[in-house]
């Protein structure tokens, strides 16, 4: 789903040329019916499974999008001449990423493009985000990310995130915090990177991001299109990329690709 900050966030599902204002179906009963077909979102070769958010099998072998380094930003092998697409690889691994603080499911760290600011926040559900450091590459935002690893999460518990909001945390003072229990290590990644490779941000406020649910539910039900082809129930939000029925909740980025029919 396609999103834009605003209070609360804005969602627009996209099915084929078309865009589904997701936000005015709220308290509305909807169908989503999956047809059998599935398309790669790169190629758009008919598939008979989807692999990696969307792709066939050829695609995820040859992408540098769906590189195990992606997953583990820290394994970048960039300088090292291997990437799969060296093209691709410099729009989007050797470009400045942001190190940043979210609470989602409780306070985690992640990294992304600084392009993709709030989008990323957005797509994993948080509250609360602030962006801590500035780095020039993909590599850099991953070492530095395996470094606050050691101290808080950096991954989402998406059940407790669709349970409802998370408690308020002072971002400031917990960036202050992990970045004092880091320094030393922090130091020898300057010394290894260069001085000006690796950047404090400072003077930036925490991005506060409401979502538009009209209730949580206390017993998550999770829907897989591959088991069941129809899913339906009232419309009770969304967040991250996900819609939150009264019968359960179903993830539609994992569902990139395939075939689905929307009707009320």
């Amino acid at each position: 789903m396609r999103s834009r900050l605003a209070g609360p966030v804005e969602y627009t599902l996209p099915l084929g040329e078309v865009g589904i204002d997701m936000n005015s179906l709220l308290e509305q009963k909807i169908k989503l019916e999956f047809s059998g077909d599935i398309h790669c979102v790169n190629c758009g070769r008919k598939t008979k499974k989807s692999f990696n958010q969307g792709h066939c099998f050829p695609c995820l072998q040859t992408l540098a999008q769906c590189d195990s380094c992606i997953i583990h930003p820290e394994k970048c092998h960039f300088d090292q001449g291997t990437c799969r697409e060296p093209g691709w690889g410099e729009r989007h691994c050797m470009q400045d990423h942001i190190v940043y603080l979210a609470n989602s499911s409780g306070l985690k760290v992640g990294i992304t493009r600084a392009t993709q600011v709030p989008t990323r926040w957005i797509d994993q559900g948080a509250t609360q985000a602030l962006a801590i450091f500035r780095v020039r590459t993909r590599l850099q935002s991953g070492v530095l990310e395996m470094i606050f690893k050691q101290h808080v999460a950096d991954k989402t518990n998406w059940r407790e995130m669709l349970k409802g909001t998370p408690e308020e945390l002072d971002m400031k003072a917990k960036s202050i915090e992990l970045t004092e229990k880091c320094r030393s290590e922090i130091a020898e990644l300057k010394e290894r990177f260069g001085f000006f490779a690796i950047s404090v941000l400072t003077g930036i406020e925490t991005v506060e991001i409401a979502y538009p649910v009209v209730r949580y539910l206390e017993k998550i039900n999770s829907f897989n299109f591959d088991k069941d082809p129809v899913v339906e129930g009232t419309l009770l939000g969304v967040k991250g990329q996900y819609l939150i029925f009264d019968t359960g909740v179903i993830n539609m980025r994992r569902f990139s690709g395939y075939d689905v029919e929307v009707s009320s």
